[in-house]
């Protein structure tokens, strides 16, 4: 049992040798260990494919080979660039949250294609480590990165053109990465 000392407005402070004493005999204590797995592709078609179940598959066995407790584990199947990721909100009010510790994914721009040291800097604030577990990016993730620049390059002239020059220039993108995606298939 831990013993506060009450201050005259009500509050309650803990003394540090009370808190370390219980530390060490195990009666509180935090899971540093406690991880959270990310996993994301750009299209429903790579999901269907089953590359998301593939990666999550690869950060499970990442985490037992750690020996990590799985807190959580969330997916999304959007773009980089999307800023309404369902998953990836749920990881960011977990780790304000302090829910857990580390956070494992594939390669950083899993996380977001842009903005990446933002919410890595976020995420450290919040306790969060973010582990990637591999070194280089597969093949197909650059056709991703094409497709990710031509929605950017679309939004922007969209934008700067109003919305009939935007629909010409958005239908010449749309042509644009339909021959991105016929190459892929190609290869």
């Amino acid at each position: 049992m831990i013993k506060p000392v009450r201050l005259p407005g009500g509050q309650r402070r803990y003394s540090v040798d009370e808190l370390n004493r219980l530390l060490s005999t195990g009666q509180l204590s935090s899971e540093p260990e406690a991880a959270v797995l990310y996993a994301r592709v750009s299209t429903k078609k790579q999901a269907d494919a089953g590359n998301l179940d593939r990666q999550m598959e690869r950060l499970r066995k990442y985490a037992r080979e750690q020996g990590f407790t799985v807190r959580a584990e969330f997916t999304d199947v959007a773009s980089g660039l999307n800023q309404k990721r369902r998953g990836l909100a749920n990881v960011l009010k977990l780790a304000e949250r302090g829910e857990y510790k580390k956070l494992i994914i594939e390669y950083p721009d899993r996380l977001a294609r842009f903005g990446y040291s933002y919410i890595e800097r976020h995420l450290k604030y919040c306790g969060v480590e973010i582990i990637a577990i591999a070194e280089k990016e597969p093949e197909d993730a650059h056709s991703e990165l094409v497709r990710d620049l031509l929605a950017i390059v679309t939004s922007f002239s969209a934008r700067l053109y109003g919305a009939r020059g935007g629909k010409k220039v958005r239908q010449g993108f749309r042509e644009l990465i339909a021959g991105v995606e016929s190459d892929e298939e190609k290869e």
